[in-house]
């Protein structure tokens, strides 16, 4: 990998009231986790990505972070320095520091940690050309977090801060890793000193199409409070972070009769509805390390009975039902597609044979594709046996859910498929928390 001509400024004033009482006489971002300040993460994560001209805005005893880092030469870096005598809101300082910028760089939240292919956020800032790329990911406090609508081409189309009302709403949370232009500071440039990012900049923008969201499940966690700090001091000990570089492991899982109970067709939201234990099971998964996905097939498209859109809302009630006991997904694949002809209502546009629909493991495979997933690693696991055949076709290990027939094996072309009660007795006896 090349060295990125990007500029990443890291605004490390913060006074972490929040996290007071696991230090307070140090800056939050030098707050250390195993024996290492937090911005020393972030230092040697830009570095691994070749990212080598930081500058970090400092304030509250920020002399302890010049004295730690200096120069950065020690990592391998070139970091200099701006001291905010007064407090300048989250934004105020890029105003001061415009002429050192490139024309697009990185803001980063000195308050996370994070371990991201950076190449490809980059990328997708590139492809859409916008005035801000935001690095969103699922976590499993949507509830009181910044949450980001987004249209089907990424564009952010509505920003939920925690005290807006909500009903249902993909779990997008605003991560704190951006990639802003000079663009955006020109079209808001405002006259006072103090500047909030969101508030002063981003969302008066919205409305211009050109502020985009990148969706990751990669390492990205704030240490704002004491429990999510000693969350993250969990995980760096147990080696869980998922950088894209890297191959990742995944349990794929079906839909209706797995997470959701299986009633019918599902096609308004208020049908849809949690089976016992599933947001449990999530939540081990994601716990675990592996990607939450879901691989379903929804002829209902294909049928006429549900639009596209209310679909989407469809699975936006799922992902606040499983945000409100801790879990999500990381991403959810279905097929609109069915290949029977001649029925009233239906859509000919969808009703044609495809290679996502199960038993084909297409929908598997393009998550393979878009996040480096290892299939001989990963699980797929499913109420029918169309989920067990797009599993093996995939080249996953697949297995089955039958209500009261724990322990069985079923034969499916060749392979003993295991059975389970549930995806949480299928979660709980199979991966390692």
């Amino acid at each position: 990998m090349t060295k990125t001509m990007i500029t990443a400024v890291i605004m490390a004033g913060g006074r972490g009231t929040r996290i007071a009482s696991v230090a307070a006489d140090i800056p939050k971002p030098m707050i250390p986790v195993n024996g290492k300040p937090v911005l020393e993460y972030q230092i040697e994560c830009l570095k691994k990505n070749n990212i080598e001209k930081i500058i970090i805005v400092t304030g509250h005893l920020g002399q302890n972070i010049q004295d730690y880092f200096l120069d950065g030469k020690k990592w391998g870096c070139d970091i200099s320095y701006y001291t905010e005598v007064e407090p300048l809101g989250s934004a105020g300082a890029l105003y001061k520091i415009q002429k050192e910028l490139t024309d697009y760089f990185l803001l980063i939240n000195g308050d996370i940690i994070f371990d991201v292919d950076l190449s490809r956020f980059i990328e997708f800032h590139r492809a859409h050309d916008p005035l801000a790329s935001l690095a969103v990911h699922p976590n499993s406090h949507p509830f009181d977090s910044a949450l980001l609508e987004t249209d089907s081409e990424s564009r952010v189309i509505s920003w939920l801060n925690r005290e807006d009302p909500r009903r249902y709403y993909r779990n997008q949370v605003n991560s704190g890793l951006h990639i802003l232009t000079k663009k955006l500071l020109d079209a808001a440039r405002i006259s006072r000193e103090k500047i909030d990012l969101d508030r002063d900049i981003l969302k008066p923008n919205i409305s211009s199409g050109r502020i985009f969201a990148y969706r990751t499940p990669e390492y990205i966690k704030d240490m704002g409070t004491p429990e999510r700090f000693y969350q993250i001091e969990k995980d760096l000990n147990l080696g869980r972070k998922k950088n894209l570089l890297n191959k990742q492991r995944a349990v794929f899982m079906d839909r209706d009769g797995t997470i959701t109970t299986l009633d019918g067709f599902v096609t308004k939201p208020e049908q849809l509805v949690l089976n016992e234990g599933a947001a449990a099971a999530i939540r081990m998964v994601n716990e675990s390390g592996f990607l939450a996905i879901v691989i379903t097939n929804q002829p209902i498209i294909a049928r006429g009975d549900c639009t596209i859109e209310e679909l989407d809302e469809i699975h936006r009630k799922m992902e606040t039902d499983l945000g409100a006991e801790g879990a999500y997904v990381d991403d959810i694949f279905y097929c609109p597609h069915h290949p029977d002809k001649g029925y009233a209502g239906e859509r000919p546009e969808y009703k044609v044979e495809c290679e996502c629909r199960k038993p084909r493991p297409g929908m598997i495979l393009a998550a393979a594709k878009k996040y480096n997933i290892a299939l001989s690693e990963s699980y797929m696991i499913g109420d029918f046996t169309k989920d067990a055949l797009a599993g093996l076709r995939a080249g996953c290990h697949p297995a089955l859910i039958r209500e009261g027939q724990s322990g069985k094996t079923e034969i499916i072309e060749g392979r003993a498929v295991p059975v389970y009660s549930s995806l949480y007795e299928f979660v709980s006896s199979t991966l390692t928390v």
